[in-house]
């Protein structure tokens, strides 16, 4: 029980920070581009209170922690973005879309850097960089995770910016069914095929970008 609650405690920081900012991104990047629903709701903010799901943020990975499953899944309270008041609604889809996986990328980055200057300061506090290490995993699970291509999730959203319109339409015709297809491919472990190597592409990028850093604190 004693672990359970130390692994809570470690991760309970890093998910807020994760889906707070993911989301706010999704609002700031929407108002910047001309859709300020977002803004005029409320959801351009970093209070994780504003973003948090009781279903889907607290009840589903809670339930699929305690039962063990290997994949956590999970979701936040989705930005309303009425794409339809974007200037540009096609092609600024994708830069809205892209905003929070790139919030995301981001705080791995600074967890990174946390985790690298815990260590240059050798400091042996197994929480602090416990937790640096979950900050970085959590933040790369979800960038990975939502640049997945299939609607309603961001790589779905980029996907259908892409696409002719022809093709962006029907395609977009699968958004109801989106979840209900990722968590089929969960089951079947056929997600992992998408998730590994997007995450080893990121980690290159994250190690690339620190080591600059790590060479001057050597």
């Amino acid at each position: 029980m004693d672990q359970l609650i130390q692994k809570i405690a470690v991760f309970a920081l890093p998910v807020l920070f994760a889906i707070t900012l993911h989301e706010a991104a999704h609002a700031y990047a929407a108002k910047y581009f001309g859709d300020a629903t977002a803004y005029l709701q409320g959801r351009m903010s970093l209070n994780p209170v504003k973003h948090i799901d009781l279903v889907g943020t607290i009840i589903i990975p809670a339930v699929l922690f305690f039962v063990g499953s290997p994949v956590l899944l999970g979701y936040a309270k989705p930005v309303p973005i009425d794409f339809g008041k974007l200037r540009k609604p096609k092609r600024d889809m994708a830069w809205v879309a892209l905003a929070g996986p790139a919030a995301n990328f981001v705080m791995a980055l600074l967890w990174l850097i946390f985790f690298i200057l815990l260590q240059a300061m050798h400091v042996d506090e197994a929480f602090f960089t416990e937790m640096a290490r979950g900050g970085v995993y959590i933040n790369l699970i979800l960038l990975a995770f939502n640049l997945f291509p299939l609607p309603p999730l961001d790589g779905g959203r980029v996907l259908t910016s892409i696409l002719p319109h022809k093709y962006a339409y029907k395609f977009a015709q699968i958004e109801p069914y989106g979840f209900f297809i990722v968590l089929a491919l969960v089951y079947f472990n056929i997600l992992s095929l998408w998730m590994v190597p997007v995450r080893a592409v990121a980690e290159l990028l994250l190690s690339l970008l620190v080591s600059p850093l790590k060479i001057l604190l050597t």
